[in-house]
């Protein structure tokens, strides 16, 4: 494998623009692109995952936003990761070969979540079947347990996985289970692995115990804040870095108590941004315009710290 720069900071989870009628809206993309990178300083993308709503998407539509993605991110993006996930082991192996294909950035795949793998033996064939077939791309484990209904230790996954899937690169870790990301990390000694934290409320933790970067679908809208709060964290200056995480938990805390779900954050998304992210596919539907109204209030209220 060739040299890469590191995977660190944060990592959009990418929105999938659609159409009135639900089809998907490559056409925004390029606009959504400059404005990750101006308006939000974030430069690297998830596409395809569970805010891109991946798994309600066919083969040919990933296959076309992975594409969109990679072109329009040419030279813009530092990274540019496509979740291949799938149920079936044939389909996520065409979406590995076509991410190799287009030059994508990084893989990732989610354990399959209707016949699970119920032990790590098992996961790690699935996984390594996928990897096996983009030999040149570096390979992430999408953890999200709550999701999947996948609860293997990502700790007890880590043991000797490089050796059966030499691209490994390491994990999105989705979940709050901060103990296990803690010895992942502490097993990290060498530092191969990327370990990037998929729970925007609680980032700072994940940060505290040793999380490379973040991959979140509130750095779409927040991205500028949550910098910010890595610079803090970084000089190090924790009561400010805690105030720009209090700040993002008081927003998702009330718009959770709202429902809250990729619906929502499409919403969201429209009203910062500007771009219209369109209605989700079904079984989700769209936000009320209640929803949105008190969002964009709450949102709106809040004082970041120096007036950011």
């Amino acid at each position: 494998m060739t040299p890469r720069k590191k995977l660190k900071g944060l990592v959009a989870a990418a929105i999938t623009p659609m159409t009135p009628d639900g089809k998907i809206n490559l056409p925004v993309i390029g606009q959504y692109v400059d404005y990750l990178v101006n308006e939000q300083n974030v430069k690297n993308v998830f596409v395809n995952g569970t805010t891109g709503e991946g798994l309600s998407l066919s083969i040919q539509e990933r296959k076309q936003l992975a594409e969109e993605w990679m072109c329009q991110g040419k030279d813009k993006l530092d990274h540019v990761i496509i979740h291949v996930g799938a149920l079936n082991l044939p389909e996520c192996q065409e979406l590995a070969r076509h991410a190799a294909a287009i030059g994508a950035g990084g893989i990732a795949v989610i354990a399959p979540f209707f016949f699970k793998p119920t032990n790590k033996d098992e996961l790690v064939a699935f996984l390594q079947k996928v990897a096996s077939e983009a030999p040149e791309v570096p390979f992430y484990y999408y953890h999200i347990p709550p999701l999947t209904g996948v609860k293997i230790r990502v700790e007890e996954l880590l043991d000797g996985i490089k050796a059966q899937i030499p691209t490994f690169q390491g994990v999105k870790f989705s979940d709050t289970d901060l103990l296990d990301l803690a010895q992942c990390i502490n097993k990290n000694e060498t530092g191969e692995f990327e370990f990037l934290y998929g729970v925007d409320e609680q980032l700072l933790g994940a940060l505290a115990v040793g999380a490379n970067g973040a991959v979140g679908s509130t750095y779409n809208y927040l991205g500028r804040q949550t910098n910010l709060m890595l610079q803090a964290f970084a000089k190090p200056d924790f009561a400010l870095a805690q105030q720009y995480q209090f700040l993002t938990g008081e927003f998702l805390n009330f718009v959770i108590k709202l429902g809250f779900g990729v619906a929502q954050t499409k919403a969201v998304m429209t009203f910062v941004s500007g771009i219209p992210m369109g209605p989700p596919r079904l079984p989700l539907v769209g936000a009320s315009s209640e929803f949105i109204v008190k969002a964009k209030a709450k949102l709106d209220s809040i004082v970041w710290p120096n007036g950011n």
